[in-house]
């Protein structure tokens, strides 16, 4: 089949790269040339607008977007609605929100064009494993579009499945990224008590790797903690500085909207939150009040400089 993929990302190059080694024809965009040229050394044909994209793919035309949530997909959608001819398809592979991606299928319905929101997982992993995907839309235009979802799927009847009409896709993407918060939080404090304990001399890496065969424990997200222990056991080199890229905000906003309790998810999303504050504001105020009220000792800041604002304090990553 012929896709245009616009968005030669690390997931979007390497899901462009396993449509090709499937032998499907991939048209390749992006705004940065050098993306579209490796893309090209990969197999795909280069296009060196949307315009150009969509003049090489026959009738009715496929388009695969993979970038990020937001604007850069908005302005991207809204750029090919007039390029493309009724009965063509947009598939927007992205994090977006789902009530984003409601409004864009209808807005698309009007403009005689189709439209799936693919929730996709599998990172940069993804184009050796393959990616789970959860298709959103009209269930006709997925089995139009089945056979290049069962190549980027780890397997042909495996790892992806049409879930409902438009928009459920991206809701499903969303709440599996909520539970991928909660799952690597538990993993962090567990491994976080066994690194407390220096007397038993534990080898986390050790302790990961036990668990990754038999454990009710193990995972995919344990075999990734497993090699991040084994290439740097005291995780030296990294920061306590954990980003969020939207999805688990969501869950937690559509948890309170639906009065649904998803304590694990929130607290995971805090937990990320407090990660990039440096000194943070709540915690000196427990001290000055335990000083306060009770005498209690308090420790001082020897060069009596100013505390540094709190990162992310006033605003945060989407």
């Amino acid at each position: 089949m012929d896709l245009g993929m616009v968005g030669m990302g690390r997931m979007g190059a390497s899901m462009a790269h396993r449509l090709v080694q499937a032998g499907h024809c991939v048209v390749a965009y992006d705004q940065n040339p050098d993306a579209v040229r490796q893309a090209e050394q990969a197999g795909a044909v280069a296009a060196a607008s949307l315009a150009d994209l969509v003049g090489q793919l026959p009738l009715p035309r496929a388009v695969w977007v993979m970038l990020p949530a937001g604007a850069a997909t908005e302005r991207t959608i809204e750029a090919l609605v007039p390029l493309l001819s009724p009965d063509d398809t947009i598939v927007d592979g992205g994090n977006s929100w789902y009530k984003d991606s409601m409004r864009r299928a209808e807005r698309l319905r009007e403009r005689g064009l189709h439209f799936l929101d693919v929730g996709t997982s599998g990172g940069i992993w993804g184009l050796r494993a393959g990616y789970s995907l959860m298709v959103g839309g009209e269930r006709e235009v997925f089995a139009r579009l089945e056979p290049l979802l069962q190549a980027l799927a780890p397997g042909p009847d495996q790892g992806y499945g049409y879930v409902g009409p438009s928009g459920t896709g991206h809701f499903v993407k969303m709440v599996h990224n909520g539970i991928e918060y909660g799952a690597m939080q538990a993993y962090a404090e567990g491994f976080a008590l066994l690194q407390a304990k220096p007397e038993f001399g534990l080898d986390l890496a050790q302790v990961a790797e036990i668990w990754r065969h038999g454990s009710v424990v193990r995972s995919w997200l344990l075999d990734l903690i497993a090699a991040a222990l084994a290439q740097d056991p005291e995780l030296r080199d990294l920061r306590a500085y954990v980003e969020d890229s939207g999805e688990g905000r969501w869950t937690v906003f559509e948890a309170i909207e639906l009065n649904v309790p998803a304590p694990v998810i929130t607290l995971a999303l805090q937990q990320r939150l407090r990660s990039r504050q440096e000194e943070p504001f709540a915690e000196r105020l427990l001290a000055a009040l335990r000083e306060q009220f009770g005498g209690h000792p308090v420790r001082r800041r020897a060069d009596g400089s100013p505390h540094p604002t709190p990162a992310g304090g006033a605003s945060a990553a989407p």
